[in-house]
């Protein structure tokens, strides 16, 4: 999952997107292509095109995006969906997580894919060391009756670093 955002943000997938989904004391959503137009009736419901991607973890496997760019589940790690933590977006059927992400600005451990009281499992795959105040007031902006922010809240560029 994390060499999957990786890919993604170094060759550029997310820059100029829009945040597409906001809820207060839950959660600001990001990472579907359709959102580069804030106003898309699309938006949240794209994802990157199929194709391969070096998996980071030194042993130079390749894994695949396929079927509209989805991803297989990684259910690895036990990290908690908790406040500043980036965690795949899915259509709740497995292994259909592709770009799309969210930040959670509340403790969701219902989101956990070790958590067995909701059906919901969304692995954790990173956390914003950086900026946590503006996460915090992206979850804040007006919404509209689909939770889209009412004024768009652009992504200029996602700099990874160190990897």
């Amino acid at each position: 999952t994390a060499s999957n955002f990786i890919d993604l943000a170094k060759t550029g997938f997310y820059n100029g997107v829009h945040f597409h989904r906001v809820i207060p004391n839950f959660m600001c959503q990001f990472g579907c292509p359709y959102a580069k137009d804030p106003r898309s009736p699309r938006s949240g419901t794209g994802g990157p095109n199929d194709g391969e991607f070096e998996v980071l973890d030194g042993s130079g496997q390749k894994a695949k995006r396929s079927n509209g760019g989805n991803i297989k589940d990684e259910f690895t790690e036990k990290l908690g969906n908790e406040p500043g933590t980036l965690s795949m977006a899915n259509t709740g059927r497995p292994n259909s997580g592709g770009s799309q992400f969210f930040i959670n600005v509340n403790n969701n451990s219902f989101l956990n894919w070790f958590d067995r009281s909701t059906p919901s499992s969304h692995p954790v795959f990173g956390r914003v060391i950086e900026g946590y105040d503006l996460i915090e007031k992206i979850s804040q902006v007006a919404t509209d009756r689909n939770d889209a922010p009412r004024d768009p809240v652009k992504m200029v560029k996602i700099t990874v670093e160190g990897v």
